[in-house]
């Protein structure tokens, strides 16, 4: 099985940002630990990350070409853009989103996530336990 995990805006600088809300592990740490999990299960992740909106929604619409779902944490993205809520529901594998902090605990312009009505399923919260939720979702939705 294969998934596409896509990162939005500013999770490159996952470990200096905000360190007191994200955590101090970097991106890279966290694609390692992400992939090494799925690999245990024989699961394959290939990871995208870009601050652009416009890539975003086309790694989404190459998603299906190459991968059974999609693991996104779209980021600020989350809270503003109806592209990539489009770009979801016109994607034909099921979506996931992911947050590494709770999102519905933070300012309220945080709370709303536009993609959440198009999404499959949500994590979020539970730093890098979020993803291994998200990817052991996807293994028992796709038996």
């Amino acid at each position: 099985m294969h998934i596409t995990l896509i990162h939005g805006p500013n999770l490159n600088l996952l470990g200096q940002r905000e360190p007191e809300v994200y955590g101090v592990m970097t991106h890279d740490e966290l694609v390692k630990q992400v992939q090494e999990y799925a690999s245990a299960s024989g699961i394959t992740i290939q990871v995208k990350q870009s601050n652009h909106e416009g890539d975003l929604v086309d790694y989404l619409q190459y998603a299906p070409s190459v991968s059974v779902a999609v693991i996104l944490n779209p980021a600020a993205y989350t809270h503003t853009s109806v592209a990539l809520l489009d770009a979801v529901r016109a994607i034909s594998i099921p979506v996931v989103e992911v947050h590494l902090s709770d999102i519905e605990s933070r300012e309220p312009f945080r709370r709303v996530s536009y993609i959440k009505d198009a999404v499959v399923a949500r994590f979020f919260g539970k730093g890098i336990q979020s993803y291994y939720e998200a990817i052991d979702f996807l293994k028992e939705l796709n038996k």
